[in-house]
């Protein structure tokens, strides 16, 4: 059975100036196999399906690469982009 790849997260962008309730910062990076609990649940919910389709061959049409693409913080006053990105495989 074909090893699935690696997804790395990284928050990009803070667009909104309220600070995020669970701390996240630009910067702060995570793999999802191994630091997906330390994300916040309602980003998670955004990222889950995402990644799914990344990490099985799909790729998403607003990106420029088809191994990255980003999302948005559900929460409307802090709006943290979140890169998700197909590491090997």
């Amino acid at each position: 059975m074909a090893r699935r790849p690696k997804i790395k997260i990284t928050i990009t962008e803070q667009v909104r100036p309220a600070p995020c309730h669970r701390g996240h910062k630009v910067g702060q990076t995570f793999d999802f196999d191994t630091e997906r609990g330390r994300l916040c649940p309602m980003v998670m919910h955004v990222l889950f399906p995402a990644i799914d389709i990344l990490r099985y061959g799909g790729s998403f049409p607003w990106s420029d690469n088809p191994h990255k693409a980003a999302f948005a913080c559900p929460d409307p006053k802090t709006l943290l982009v979140f890169e998700i990105e197909k590491v090997g495989g």
